[in-house]
Formats: C-alpha cells, structure tokens, sequence
C-alpha cells in the first residue's frame, strides 16, 4: 500500500542536496557518508541538547516506509548503523537513538524516506523537547560533519 502526501511538482530538499545543489539548509559540507545506495549528512534542524544529529536517507526518492523495498530498506538503516557508531566515537556520547516518522500526523515534513540519528546522553530529554527545535548554520555544522566524516573514515579503514 502506497500513501503519498508530496504535492505535485515537489521539489525535495533531500534530492536537490543529492544532486549537488546547496541551500541555506543543506550544503554538500554537511555530506558524511555516501554510497550507490544512501546518503547520510549533519541534519540541519537541532533538538536543543543533541547537537549534530545525523539524517540517512535513500539515494532513491522514495517517500516513506510504506513504499521503500525491503532491500533498500535495510541498505538505510546499515548506513544508519555504520553513522550511530561513528557518532559515539566522534562526539562522545554515550548512547544514540533512531527516530522515523511516516505522514503528517506523524511529524513528517519532508517528503522523502529518512531516519534521524541522535547522539545521546543521560537525562537530555530528547523526546520531551519537540518544541525546541531550531534550523542552524553551516557554519555550527561544519565542525559536526568533520567529526562524523573522520570517524566513518577511520572505521571503513578497519
């Protein structure tokens, strides 16, 4: 069953960054992993708290987890695996969590398929704190990026 909820004649945001084109939003610096399959970047929108939390997404605009293939699928979420891993050892933290939304009612605002990866600590209250969400700069990124970017580096040299 395929639910659709993109306007006609969507312009996805996760698409024109995978093609090369930067917004304020999302700039190729922001990229820490790429493959045939996925991409991975430093998400620009912030939970006050988790600071450079990560977005896997398919290279294939698919919308949500009602249409992406079950290959694909797990294609995702290994890249999202690799990324948890690099972010513990990039930023310090002691824990990660994954979060995807599907439709509207759900929180989804964009309309392409993507996971969130969260770095985490003890008490951060992440998922009590929706409303302290905020868009950053590249700038407050970068450093971010070249952390994850490092460390997803150093573990396909293992």
């Amino acid at each position: 069953m395929s639910v659709q909820h993109e306007p006609p004649g969507y312009d996805c945001p996760f698409c024109r960054l995978l093609r090369g084109v930067e917004t304020a939003h999302n700039t190729l610096a922001d990229v820490v992993w790429r493959d045939e399959l996925t991409c991975a970047f430093v998400a620009p929108k912030w939970w006050s708290g988790n600071d450079g939390h990560a977005i896997v997404i398919p290279v294939e605009h698919v919308e949500n987890v009602y249409a992406i293939e079950p290959g694909l699928l797990g294609a995702v979420y290994g890249t999202a695996q690799r990324v948890a891993t690099a972010m513990r050892a990039a930023y310090g933290c002691p824990g990660t969590s994954m979060r995807q939304h599907n439709e509207p009612a759900s929180g989804q605002d964009v309309w392409h398929f993507h996971v969130h990866v969260f770095p985490r600590w003890a008490g951060d209250r992440l998922y009590a704190r929706d409303e302290e969400i905020r868009w950053t700069t590249p700038d407050e990124r970068a450093p971010y990026a070249e952390k994850l970017r490092a460390a997803l580096n150093a573990e396909t040299k293992d």
